[in-house]
């Protein structure tokens, strides 16, 4: 599962991208647009501001943007940076490694091997998709049932 923090950033970054190029946009415009609050999007906002990812502008005029290009910001590193890692369980990641508490030894784990190539595959999807690129939405569960 997705933190709040990770989706919240997700979607603050979609709102950016949406605006690349067009200037700078108030935190407030940002978490209207996208339901998150205030406060919670100023300290994503600061985080990524310090990753490299935000530049941010003080004052009347200023706001925030990209700090870098749509196209070179995948999904991947949104969660990454957010959650440390897209593992589903400790033993799987590949940064933020940890044996897992009350389990078989890892080299007999057959759960490990699987989390192992659903960290792989999720990674992959991740990190082939970017903010440039265009997210459909998808019809709720009611409506595809019709």
């Amino acid at each position: 599962m997705l933190s709040q923090k990770t989706r919240y950033t997700i979607r603050a970054f979609q709102h950016l991208a949406d605006h690349y190029g067009k200037g700078q946009l108030q935190l407030a415009e940002i978490a209207a647009a996208q339901n998150i609050p205030p406060k919670f999007l100023t300290v994503i906002l600061s985080e990524m501001g310090r990753e490299g990812l935000v530049i941010s502008q003080r004052g009347r005029d200023g706001g925030y943007q990209l700090a870098l290009s749509p196209v070179d910001i995948s999904y991947g590193d949104l969660v990454r940076l957010t959650r440390g890692s897209i593992a589903l369980v400790p033993c799987a990641s590949r940064n933020a490694h940890e044996r897992c508490k009350n389990c078989l030894p890892e080299s007999e784990c057959r759960l490990r091997s699987l989390m192992l190539r659903v960290r792989d595959d999720t990674a992959a999807i991740l990190d082939g998709i970017n903010l440039a690129d265009p997210i459909a939405i998808e019809p709720l569960f009611a409506d595809a049932a019709e």
